[in-house]
């Protein structure tokens, strides 16, 4: 029961950091301080997907599975978890574009913002 429970837990600190990295520049705009912790982690995350690496909790998660006597699976914590939520069936690849796109703005416009209002501060 306590593999299962480190398991899980370890899945939804992985899901937090996935979301920090992609949405991590909003809560900058509020606490300018985690810039410091965002972009390591965004160039981190950018990094990793890039290069087709697998996380190093991805491998920690399975062993821990596999120590509760359930079975691993193959491949990395988002081809497992998030590409069947971000990648239905339905989804083609003029909406992954899409989707890319409007990602992308979105983190250029936030940072776009919070460099104008560091800018007019001084």
């Amino acid at each position: 029961m306590f593999y299962w429970i480190a398991a899980n837990l370890l899945v939804l600190l992985h899901l937090g950091f996935v979301l920090f990295v992609v949405l991590g520049g909003l809560l900058v705009a509020r606490w300018r301080w985690l810039v410091w912790l965002h972009l390591p982690a965004a160039f981190w995350g950018v990094l990793v997907e890039y290069q087709g690496w697998i996380c190093p909790l991805t491998p920690w998660e399975q062993r821990l599975r596999v120590a509760g006597g359930q079975s691993g699976y193959s491949g990395g914590f988002v081809e497992h978890y998030l590409l069947p939520l971000l990648y239905p069936g339905y989804l083609d690849r003029g909406i992954q574009i899409l989707l890319a796109l409007l990602v992308l703005l979105i983190n250029l416009a936030v940072y776009g913002w919070l460099m104008g209002r560091y800018w007019r501060r001084k």
